[in-house]
């Protein structure tokens, strides 16, 4: 083979061999393109420390006066029926007072029935026990008064058990409605501000402090104008 003819087979082969090692070989990523990199300060900004904004929602008569706590020497009280369950009513409005007049001084106390119902119910419990006795010996009671038993009482001994118990029932019922007197009064300084005998319904928080409030304010004024006159 002349050397034209060797150039002709060997250039091909070696151009061959060459795409093969480069097809196999790892290739290095090429080195990223130089770049300025420029450092970006963040802006020093000067936050002065703003003081805490404290918004107070005071009524003009939960101010001070100068003088100590806004409620100082003045007594609400609190007459309540203990007896219908108004107690747990009358504990909040304590409390809610006692907040919003600091210094006040906040007095419960049971509002009793009127007195005939009183009376009446110390009665009914004799009566309860004077019935349930008569159900269970009633043979024997009738006789010694020289009462012939009436037809009532027979068909109640026919049922002597669901008969004491309704007699027991119904007396519980009745001595706790003469108890009670539903009664929710305030006082401010030993002076009605509210009446529910009157009202026929129960003060609002809201409310009951307005009421305190303005009472406790105008005898603030009052205090102030008499000062004024006696100097």
């Amino acid at each position: 083979m002349d050397r034209s003819q060797i150039l002709l087979v060997g250039l091909p082969l070696l151009l061959f061999c060459t795409d093969i090692l480069n097809l196999f070989a790892t290739r290095r990523p090429p080195p990223p393109p130089p770049h300025h990199r420029h450092h970006h300060k963040p802006p020093h900004h000067h936050h002065q420390p703003q003081p805490p904004l404290h918004q107070t929602l005071d009524f003009p008569y939960q101010k001070s006066s100068g003088f100590g706590s806004v409620g100082v020497g003045h007594t609400v009280s609190i007459d309540f029926c203990a007896s219908c369950s108004y107690r747990g009513t009358a504990v909040n409005m304590k409390n809610m007072l006692e907040n919003q007049f600091p210094g006040i001084h906040v007095v419960l106390a049971n509002y009793p029935p009127s007195p005939p119902k009183r009376i009446l119910a110390k009665v009914m419990p004799v009566v309860q026990i004077g019935a349930v006795a008569l159900l269970v010996a009633g043979d024997q009671i009738f006789p010694r008064l020289g009462v012939v038993p009436p037809p009532w009482f027979y068909s109640l001994r026919a049922n002597k058990f669901g008969a004491v118990s309704a007699v027991w029932l119904l007396g519980n019922f009745f001595q706790s409605y003469l108890q009670s007197s539903g009664a929710f009064e305030v006082y401010l300084d030993a002076e009605p501000i509210f009446s529910k005998l009157k009202e026929q319904r129960f003060p609002g928080e809201i409310e009951l402090r307005d009421l305190v409030g303005k009472r406790i304010a105008g005898a603030g004024i009052v205090d102030g104008l008499n000062g004024k006159m006696w100097s």
